[in-house]
């Protein structure tokens, strides 16, 4: 393949994006690399590398790049007699004219994206919102111009990166195409914040979750069951829920907390210094907190951390990306959790067997 076919297909990619963003078969664009804070101590992505913003150049090429894509191979269809569809054929013919797709980190990703409709976007990398709002804009409206069927635009974003942006600025970035935010709350209490270096308070998680709602986004905001360890898990519970109320998002989803090697929460854990719950003890920890709720947010448990399982030994929770609705279904929640310790107090599970070793 000669350079410039080369140069019109290329795209860059990042590795991480929300579950919701992957089921769902999302465009995903990257707008800036790797994480501006990246001190969590629970967090291992993006250590090794820098963060960078993307240039507004840059990221309207991969566009361009991503919209060659789609028209070539609607061309090719329309010429194999398929009506422009995405079809094995046409696949094909395109990668037999551009052998180089054949080695593209993302031209799978594009190709799930084309067939399921185009309709969902995610922002790529940790913190999209930290760029100018005058560029993000900028990108949004190419983004939306150059792929009309797009239906949602999601991102990850930084607490005090809303907090700092000003209303008008917010709106303005939402009016341009971003639907949707990703928050990590992971713990209301503050001194837990404080511990895991998460470089924000629950103030700050307040505030840039109320102006994310103001201006018109769609709020997720995610926390982690078990972060506390059986030392600080009232605390975190309790702190969590004081928080999301305040907040009222459009979703809370539950994450729960596994130590990583690498991190120096790993490194806490195998030294003693802080020790897990049992399954068991998550499942009180989150009753907790979910009985304290009161919001109107959506509740969900759409990842597979969330191992917890019924009396039928199947998943104790719908892994639907939509979850349980608050307050209508708070108490099927809770029926659900009390299924849960009922389980566990019948044939408990004990620690990881690394954490025995």
């Amino acid at each position: 393949m000669n350079t410039d076919t080369a140069r019109k297909y290329h795209f860059e990619i990042g590795v991480y994006r929300p579950p919701s963003e992957g089921g769902s078969y999302s465009l995903l664009l990257r707008v800036t690399r790797n994480c501006p804070w990246n001190k969590c101590t629970f967090c291992g992505m993006y250590k090794e590398e820098k963060f960078a913003i993307r240039s507004v150049e840059e990221v309207k090429g991969d566009i361009d790049a991503v919209a060659a894509v789609r028209d070539d191979l609607r061309a090719i269809s329309m010429a194999q007699g398929h009506g422009g569809g995405v079809t094995r054929e046409a696949v094909l013919e395109l990668i037999r004219n551009a052998p180089d797709l054949n080695f593209s980190h993302g031209i799978g990703m594009v190709l799930d994206w084309l067939h399921s409709g185009g309709k969902t976007a995610f922002l790529q990398d940790a913190n999209s919102p930290v760029m100018k709002t005058e560029n993000l804009v900028a990108i949004l409206k190419h983004l939306r111009s150059t792929f009309p069927s797009l239906e949602r635009v999601t991102s990850y974003a930084r607490s005090k990166t809303i907090a700092r942006k000003s209303p008008e600025e917010l709106k303005a970035i939402c009016e341009a195409g971003l639907d949707r935010l990703h928050v990590g709350l992971e713990t209301g209490d503050p001194d837990l914040l404080k511990q895991i270096k998460k470089g924000s308070a629950p103030e700050d998680h307040i505030t840039g979750g109320k102006k994310a709602m103001a201006a018109g986004f769609q709020l997720s905001e995610y926390w982690m069951p078990g972060l506390g360890g059986k030392s600080d898990w009232k605390a975190h519970a309790q702190g969590t829920a004081r928080v999301l109320n305040a907040i009222d998002p459009h979703y809370i989803r539950s994450r729960p907390f596994f130590p990583h090697p690498g991190t120096p929460l790993f490194d806490d854990y195998q030294s003693k210094d802080k020790e897990l719950l049992s399954p068991r003890e998550q499942l009180v920890e989150l009753r907790l907190m979910v009985e304290e709720l009161e919001v109107t947010s959506k509740v969900c448990f759409d990842h597979a951390g969330n191992h917890w399982t019924g009396r039928d030994g199947r998943t104790l929770f719908s892994l639907s990306y939509e979850g349980y609705k608050f307050p209508e279904e708070k108490e099927r929640v809770l029926g659900l959790i009390d299924e849960g310790i009922e389980v566990q107090e019948k044939s408990p599970t004990g620690p990881p067997a690394w954490l025995t070793r």
